[in-house]
């Protein structure tokens, strides 16, 4: 399946927000979903795009305790950015697992994707498919005994569950065009 490859010519907006039909319903029988994790599928047109790294940012006159902020940079193969910020400690598990590096001890990503594993799953890809009010939103899809599973995250727990697992990484391209307009205005 190569959409991301094809040109669409119309109103993004419109297929974006087009109301789906009875039969794209996805809720579970279970009824154990959260509200986000009930949203109806939508046409996202993902790109691909991959992790440049994970950089610090400090403010000047600013306490030592809040002048130190992290992002994390994706950019997709039409060089497009997306810039995520982050905590601390997200950028130390995405920076140790673009660095290859292992702990002794699995870390909460090692974890998660261990357990994945051991359940005999595995984690397909990550979308960041949202933003609004300056918050990215993300999911994980785990493919699970013939089953495909998406779980909502932060892209920062998705980024860093990704690298470790080698899968691939999109974002929506209206995602991609907001992202680029509000990096524009600053």
């Amino acid at each position: 399946m190569k959409e991301d490859d094809e040109e669409y010519e119309g109103n993004l907006d419109d297929i974006l927000h087009e109301e789906p039909s009875a039969a794209d319903s996805t809720q579970p029988a279970d009824g154990l979903t959260s509200e986000i994790e009930n949203r109806q599928p939508r046409r996202l047109y993902e790109k691909e795009v991959k992790v440049m790294g994970v950089y610090e940012h400090q403010e000047q006159g600013l306490p030592f305790a809040s002048r130190e902020s992290y992002f994390v940079l994706l950019r997709d193969n039409q060089g497009r950015q997306v810039l995520i910020w982050i905590g601390r400690f997200e950028a130390l598990a995405i920076s140790v697992a673009l660095e290859g590096a292992a702990y002794d001890r699995p870390m909460t990503h090692d974890l998660l994707k261990s357990v994945v594993d051991r359940l005999g799953g595995r984690i397909e890809r990550i979308v960041i498919d949202d933003l609004w009010q300056d918050t990215y939103y993300a999911k994980i899809s785990v493919q699970l005994n013939g089953h495909g599973v998406d779980i909502d995250a932060r892209p920062s727990d998705a980024i860093a569950l990704a690298l470790r697992s080698r899968s691939p990484i999109f974002v929506a391209e209206a995602v991609l065009e907001q992202s680029a307009k509000e990096s524009e205005e600053t």
